[in-house]
């Protein structure tokens, strides 16, 4: 039987993928709300370094383990009320070189936790990716929008295709036998903790900046994002969490500030040194040599929000240049780096 408190928020929650930058961010939110919160984490791309400043909170216990562990999830699941299942392969670079990994982790990984949480009863919190829209040109994506996935000869797609499955998989036991299930896509999320390891743009231009190397943009730069802060995202599952006509439904979670690659990588210098990016501090990259022959990239990235803030009023509060200098701040302290721009 779920228990909850007067807040709303069930009392005891599972995360998985819980020491990862957006897992770890989630972690601190639920413990401050006062949820009891297990994070289950393989530390393959999630870090104890994210939860030090949690570490030692009573109401708070990190499993070192994998989703694909069967009978370990069986039992954390057991002992929740709601599981926010975040564990997933991450970014590009990791999506082209390890693609069986990537399939495994979010197929066999889903399974095993929405099944199990079918078997108790947990209500789950199933995270998803813009990936989901693959080559659509109509944007804003709408959450009913068609899906133009790639061929299956390029290794690009399948994290798409593997996050289709599991979106798949939670609404055919929520209609089948009622599992209650929320699903999120995320839309190019930033801030605090995030690195540019497995590709993320955003942390390696500013450390490319920092470090006083040529920003490295990969194909020609007109391809664009919408750029969210962790914390908005955060703020985004606990309030879709808490709120009883979210269930069964899938939501958009991301920012509407549109920008270039390029252009986004100019505005990182600015911030950074104050000054207008010079001609010749950003080079181009082929995607043929960042990651794969015939690799393919989405060319826009937009999502329509209209229905995550009808739900429960939510919208991005940070801009684009918020955004930008909380990274900046996070990723001078983890370099190292102290004092002025």
């Amino acid at each position: 039987m779920t228990t909850t408190q007067s807040s709303g928020q069930p009392s005891r929650a599972l995360i998985t993928g819980g020491a990862g930058f957006i897992g770890s961010h989630l972690v601190a939110t639920l413990l401050e709300a006062g949820t009891k919160v297990t994070a289950l984490d393989d530390l393959s791309t999630g870090s104890t370094d994210n939860l030090t400043a949690i570490a030692n909170h009573p109401n708070f216990e990190l499993i070192e383990g994998t989703v694909l562990d069967q009978p370990l999830v069986e039992k954390l699941v057991g002992e929740s009320d709601i599981i926010y299942h975040l564990a997933a392969a991450v970014g590009v670079n990791l999506i082209v070189t390890d693609p069986v990994g990537t399939i495994e982790t979010n197929i066999l990984g889903s399974h095993s936790v929405i099944t199990a949480a079918a078997r108790h009863g947990c209500k789950v919190m199933l995270a998803s990716t813009s990936e989901i829209y693959g080559k659509n040109e109509h944007v804003p994506f709408g959450e009913e929008n068609d899906r133009v996935m790639g061929p299956t000869t390029k290794a690009r797609w399948s994290y798409a295709a593997s996050k289709a499955v599991d979106e798949f998989l939670a609404f055919a036991h929520h209609r089948q036998s009622g599992l209650p299930i929320v699903i999120f896509r995320l839309f190019n999320t930033v801030g605090p903790r995030q690195t540019g390891r497995y590709g993320m743009v955003m942390p390696r231009f500013v450390d490319q900046v920092l470090q006083g190397e040529q920003v490295s943009v990969y194909g020609d730069g007109t391809q664009s994002r919408c750029f969210m802060d962790v914390s908005d995202a955060v703020r985004a599952i606990v309030g879709l969490a808490a709120s009883p006509e979210a269930v069964g439904k899938v939501f958009n979670v991301g920012s509407s500030e549109e920008t270039t690659i390029l252009a986004l990588a100019q505005r990182v210098i600015a911030r950074v040194t104050g000054a207008q990016a010079a001609e010749d501090s950003v080079k181009l990259v082929s995607y043929d040599d960042a990651y794969d022959v015939g690799f393919e990239d989405m060319q826009r990235r937009v999502p329509d929000t209209s229905r995550i803030n009808a739900a429960i009023g939510w919208m991005p509060s940070l801009s684009l240049d918020e955004i930008i200098d909380r990274v900046i701040e996070s990723r001078r302290e983890a370099l190292g780096l102290v004092g002025g721009r």
